[in-house]
């Protein structure tokens, strides 16, 4: 049973319920503009269900699942005969889930992050609800404005763990929220929850996003700020429940994968990645100089900024609402600027507070062409950039030209569409078509690039060839890491053995029966005396060739 929040002064609170309920003709258009968001993430979804894996993150990703699902071990993650300490499970026994009830196959591991997407979507909504009950329109407009951010769109649809995060950290927030509200112990509960799945989706270092706004309280709360002892103790509460979700995982795999998994899963993962990361490293303005790029078009949207002076003058920025989403964003921002390892994807699951900021800000100014036609001239100029330039990259085949010649043209059709004159039913009526231009743009460019990679990302012929070998109880041998880029499409079993570069001739001497896969630039390169028994002519940048002793 919802229990009605208390009246906060600024601004003020109508039931919660009451907030969520519209008048019929409204919740009907609401109902129909819900459907119209999820017919966007279904098309993304669709686009992705369309390409291959891409090595190496997806591929690296699905092996590790198939290898735990071939080893019959679901405790301890795999890849190529080794822990991997990397991640944690949780992600893996979701896509288990799926194989034990469709079989083992590739696109049930693609629908898991579109279906957390989804939820991410609908628990914005809630937040967007709880927060804003007299603008109504906060909670209608920021899912699209999440789904329509470059990042957020891609990474729906990319078989990593980020999406699964944003979730997490999404359903964090909400218990944060109830908790403030209704001053009782289901939002506590809520947020142990949110703690516990960010933690089995990406690990500690999840609790970046979620711990800072908990701790915040009294800064984005101060309207009125709960009891600091009483908040204090479910906060911590909450913590312990997180921690004893993930502690259920974690002691029986760190003694089941010994010493060395033991240290990379309690430590590696934590305070050596954020002191020293292994791998991304990167300068601490990284985010600042490409968040344009990761929230486009919104950054660069004329009517977020045009809101930000009526938002500053009319409160709207003191509005708890308003300080908890910019706690959210801001300490993530901060708290990532300062780790050493930095990749785009490591602030996803803010995108859905900027989305609802963004929404209220919006509010506070009233469309105008502009901010339709701005963007609406970038995609048509983007459409014919890219029908130009595309067909003159180096080594294009003619279909793959002539895909991407198609796909300037709907670029460039979308944004003349976008230009046309309508009349909006609400001041909402433009944020949302250029929304979904912007989805419709983001899956004809997921397509084309599909068509324009797809051979040099494909690993499906040197899987089946890979296979081969195999069957023949061959010993199979790779120069350098191997990522796992193969054993889910081959279904292969046995590990590959890890050649250190310069030592191909003396493993193949080795190995009479064996075979060595090689990734290279110049011929030069490949093992002196060998032939080529395979040749991937374009594999990411380079050539690859399987090799055997002469």
């Amino acid at each position: 049973m919802s229990i009605d929040p208390p009246p906060l002064p600024r601004p003020p609170v109508v039931p919660h319920a009451a907030a969520g309920a519209m008048p019929g003709p409204a919740t009907r258009r609401d109902a129909w503009q819900l459907a119209a968001l999820l017919a966007l993430l279904a098309l993304l979804a669709a686009v992705s269900l369309a390409r291959p894996l891409l090595p190496i993150d997806e591929t690296r990703y699905a092996s590790v699942a198939w290898e735990m699902w071939a080893r019959g071990d679901f405790l301890v993650p795999y890849r190529n005969g080794e822990p991997y300490h990397h991640k944690p499970p949780l992600l893996f026994w979701l896509m288990h889930a799926g194989w034990a009830v469709f079989g083992v196959n590739e696109w049930w591991p693609r629908l898991i992050s579109p279906l957390f997407a989804g939820g991410t979507l609908w628990l914005t909504h809630r937040l967007g609800l709880r927060l804003w009950p007299q603008q109504p329109g906060v909670a209608r407009h920021a899912p699209y404005l999440l789904l329509s951010s470059l990042l957020f769109a891609y990474f729906a649809t990319a078989l990593m763990f980020d999406a699964m995060l944003s979730f997490f950290v999404a359903l964090g927030l909400l218990g944060l929220v109830q908790a403030w509200q209704q001053r009782g112990v289901r939002g506590f509960v809520c947020l142990g929850l949110g703690l516990g799945g960010a933690l089995y989706a990406k690990g500690p270092v999840a609790l970046l996003h979620l711990l800072p706004a908990a701790l915040a309280a009294p800064w984005w709360a101060s309207a009125q700020p709960p009891p600091w002892r009483r908040w204090v103790a479910g906060v911590a509460l909450a913590l312990l429940g997180g921690a004893a979700l993930i502690l259920a995982w974690a002691i029986p795999a760190a003694i089941a994968g010994g010493p060395e998994y033991r240290n990379a899963i309690f430590w590696g993962q934590t305070a050596g990645r954020m002191a020293s990361s292994f791998a991304h490293r990167a300068p601490w303005w990284f985010y600042l100089a490409w968040l344009p790029l990761m929230l486009l078009p919104w950054l660069l949207w004329p009517r977020l900024w045009r809101g930000l002076g009526p938002a500053r003058r009319d409160g709207v920025l003191a509005e708890p609402g308003s300080r908890l989403m910019l706690c959210v964003a801001g300490s993530a921002l901060l708290a990532f600027s300062l780790i050493s390892g930095k990749r785009w994807h490591y602030l996803l699951p803010e995108f859905a507070a900027f989305a609802l900021l963004a929404a209220r800000m919006a509010l506070a100014a009233p469309p105008r062409p502009l901010d339709r036609r701005l963007p609406a001239a970038g995609l048509v100029l983007a459409g014919i950039a890219f029908a130009l330039a595309a067909p003159r990259l180096r080594g294009m085949a003619g279909g793959a030209a002539w895909a991407s010649i198609a796909a300037g043209g709907a670029l460039a059709a979308i944004g003349l569409l976008l230009l046309g004159r309508w009349r909006a039913r609400d001041s909402g009526g433009d944020l949302r078509a250029l929304a979904a231009a912007m989805v419709l743009a983001y899956a004809v460019g997921f397509g084309a690039a599909d068509a324009l990679l797809r051979e040099p990302y494909d690993v499906a012929r040197t899987a089946a060839q890979l296979a081969r070998y195999e069957a023949e109880d061959r010993p199979i041998g790779i120069v350098g890491d191997y990522h796992g880029q193969w054993h889910l499409a081959g279904r292969l079993r046995r590990p590959l053995h890890e050649v250190p570069h310069g030592g191909g001739a003396a493993w193949l001497a080795a190995h009479a029966q064996g075979r060595l896969i090689v990734v290279y630039k110049r011929d030069d390169e490949l093992p002196a005396d060998a032939r080529v028994d395979f040749l991937q002519p374009r594999y990411r940048g380079s050539r690859l060739a399987i090799v055997a002793p002469s």
